[in-house]
């Protein structure tokens, strides 16, 4: 099922998401310290200990309404490319610039708080994430009827069962009235008919032109959801054209 979006010429319009020779490094060895006289010697000859980099000279824009899939084999930078975006974290090089707010649907159960109930939770999170008292509480209602979730409103959020834990997130989180979504394996865990149903409130989001960035490794869902695809590979863009022409360039470089 492909979804249907407005036929708006996004490339007349300013990017959404705009990313310039975008580059982060980690460690691979977190214990891995420097001596003190790296502390005084210059960014060239400092010792780098067992660095690597995830990203590297990484560009593309994205403009308002376009649903892009991000596809490669893990660990070759997908997931940490969305938190670029989400701008949880920062690039070490390079710039990432988003020009709207984002709705998160990446880690969605992180930032819930497991001593607190399902109730005290949706009023945290949703505030959080810029929605007012007196719009979570007209909403309330349908976030724990999409949620599936009525019988458990005051039970402690750490005592629900990690199913639980993702569809109360993804309620919350897909009702913000954000113009860029993003998301990454969120449901993996879910049930096959409530993943489902979260696949169709993408879909309606989509359809009101809401700008999509997507990590999954299936194909199906990457083509349900996306017509443009980045494929990354060893930390950098290998590809960036229509998500069949990424997919088919994944597949040819690991014979899949």
């Amino acid at each position: 099922m492909t979804t249907t979006r407005p036929t708006d010429t996004v490339s007349t319009v300013a990017p959404v998401i705009s990313v310039t020779d975008a580059g982060i490094r980690f460690k691979r060895n977190r214990k891995a310290g420097r001596s003190f006289k790296d502390l005084f010697a210059g960014s060239a000859r400092r010792k780098r200990g067992d660095e690597f980099w995830a990203l590297r000279n990484v560009s593309f824009d994205v403009r308002p309404g376009e649903a892009i899939g991000v596809v490669g084999r893990n660990g070759q930078g997908k997931s940490t490319l969305l938190k670029l975006v989400a701008q949880v974290m920062l690039p070490d090089e390079g710039r990432v610039r988003v020009g709207a707010g984002v709705a998160p649907l990446i880690e969605i159960t992180g930032g819930f708080v497991g001593d607190l109930t399902v109730r005290d939770n949706v009023f945290l999170t949703a505030g959080l994430h810029g929605m007012s008292r007196a719009e979570i509480r007209d909403g309330f209602d349908e976030i724990i009827d999409f949620a599936e979730i009525g019988d458990f409103v005051d039970t402690p959020y750490k005592h629900l069962s990690s199913g639980m834990k993702v569809r109360i997130a993804f309620s919350v989180i897909s009702r913000l009235d954000e113009p860029v979504l993003l998301v990454d394996e969120v449901l993996a865990v879910g049930d096959k008919g409530f993943r489902e149903k979260c696949y169709k409130r993408i879909d309606e989001l989509l359809a009101g032109g809401r700008t999509l960035f997507f990590v999954s490794h299936s194909d199906k869902d990457v083509r349900r959801f996306c017509d443009r695809g980045l494929y990354l590979d060893k930390g950098r863009l290998q590809l960036d054209g229509t998500v069949d022409e990424a997919l088919a360039q994944y597949a040819a470089d690991y014979h899949l």
